[in-house]
């Protein structure tokens, strides 16, 4: 009975977040960047420039090839594009609340009603700007979500496709190619390789012939993809040092640079919020020995191979979306929707019947206290860096609870093997063939 009521609760949450973007381009209001999304998709089918030169600009930012899928769309109209992307989103916040519990609990059954519930609640505002703007981080969530699955049941193709296939609408996820290697799923690195040829080259050639397909590609590389200085990331000069973006690249340069960060307004007092004046080398030294420091923490913290479980699996895949969270250049609000799947692994595990997790609650109470700093002290709040600093708390308690879990299992079958040496009765490693949580 709880269970239907939450559905149904669900379904009202989800109808009214559906409706309201539709109901605004119905009215001729404001359509955010569902606008941006139709204007992309009508300059592609009518053969014209969807990025400028370098002296302008970029109305677009994504990859050439996310402008190629927005083409069709584009062509049901304005209020047909919103409708379709709005379905969209809706079917991938279905789907990333299925497959985060799935991988979390590593079970089709029903999940316990606080899985499915907190999670979705705690980035609930998330969401709703994800719908209202027409973002698609829901997209590319359910996409990683369902690569994970895949990699679980050894469909390694399918999961490079997948990561391949978000990389190709917003470009980030693509640093889960790191990951790839080390782990050495190979098949699955030259999937999404083979993936982003074809939708960044192969597949615009027929649309946009060899010579347009090439200029979108350089002028997108140079503008957006390769492009980060004093001035900020991009085409985001300035807005990228701003308030509102909670990467680790906007938070430090703007607490440690004398950079303003309330730049996206036109008109405004030019506001300061760093408590030190780096160079801008230095600040990015900073920041690499940081990403240091956080990658080898999770190299730390992961299972051999040998050792990898459903359970560990859940956490080493949160913790891999926690990473891409921090070191995205651009990382705003709606970008924090991905919190969905760490959070549901971590609420499997502390309403699981299992020991205490007094560090694991402790740090996540303290991690979204955090994040609800936002609702009373929303642009101070996040000029300091509350959703980074969030981000980095749920990584720590992940890491924690990965590598507790890595040591008992050594430690297990440490004891297995020597009891497997008494006596001849018992399997050489102990009869464990999973780790204990």
């Amino acid at each position: 009975m709880a269970f239907r009521i939450l559905v149904g609760f669900f379904g009202v949450v989800l109808l009214v977040f559906a409706l309201v973007p539709i109901l605004h381009s119905l009215r001729g209001q404001s359509i955010k960047d569902y606008f941006v999304w139709y204007e992309t998709g009508q300059q592609v089918l009518h053969g014209a420039d969807v990025y400028p030169n370098q002296w302008h600009k970029f109305p677009f930012m994504y990859p050439p090839s996310c402008a190629l899928l927005l083409a069709p769309l584009s062509a049901l109209g304005k209020t047909g594009l919103v409708a379709s992307l709005v379905l969209f989103n809706a079917a991938a916040w279905i789907c990333s609340i299925i497959f985060s519990v799935r991988l979390a609990t590593g079970e089709k059954r029903r999940a316990h009603l606080l899985v499915y519930f907190i999670p979705s609640f705690v980035v609930s505002v998330f969401v709703w700007s994800n719908f209202l703007l027409g973002q698609p981080s829901l997209v590319l969530l359910a996409l990683m979500l369902g690569a994970f699955l895949a990699l679980q049941k050894r469909f390694n193709v399918l999961a490079g496709f997948l990561i391949g296939l978000a990389a190709a609408i917003k470009a980030f996820p693509v640093l889960a190619i790191v990951y790839l290697i080390y782990r050495r799923w190979w098949v699955a690195t030259i999937a999404l390789v083979l993936t982003l040829v074809f939708l960044l080259i192969v597949a615009p050639i027929p649309v946009r012939g060899y010579a347009q397909t090439k200029q979108d590609l350089q002028r997108w590389s140079s503008g957006m993809l390769f492009k980060y200085d004093e001035k900020g990331v991009g085409q985001r000069e300035g807005r990228s040092n701003s308030w509102k973006n909670q990467s680790i690249w906007g938070v430090s340069n703007r607490l440690l640079r004398h950079v303003e960060y309330n730049h996206s307004y036109r008109r405004h007092t030019p506001r300061y919020a760093n408590f030190a004046n780096l160079k801008f080398t230095m600040v990015n030294a900073l920041i690499l020995a940081a990403g240091l420091l956080l990658g080898l923490t999770f190299i730390a913290v992961m299972p051999a191979a040998t050792q990898r479980t459903p359970e560990t699996d859940a956490i080493e895949f949160a913790l891999l979306l926690l990473l891409i969270l921090i070191f995205t250049p651009l990382a705003f609000g709606y970008l924090f929707v991905w919190l969905l799947y760490p959070l549901t692994v971590i609420v499997q595990r502390l309403v699981a019947s299992r020991p205490s997790r007094a560090t694991l609650l402790g740090l996540t109470i303290a991690a979204i206290a955090l994040l609800s700093l936002s609702v009373p002290f929303r642009s101070r709040a996040q000029t300091y860096g509350n959703t980074l600093a969030t981000t980095l708390l749920l990584f720590l308690a992940l890491a924690i609870e990965l590598w507790r879990m890595k040591k008992t299992t050594y430690a297990l079958r440490s004891v297995g093997r020597g009891q497997g040496r008494a006596t001849s009765k018992s399997p050489p490693d102990g009869g464990l063939e999973t780790a204990v949580p």
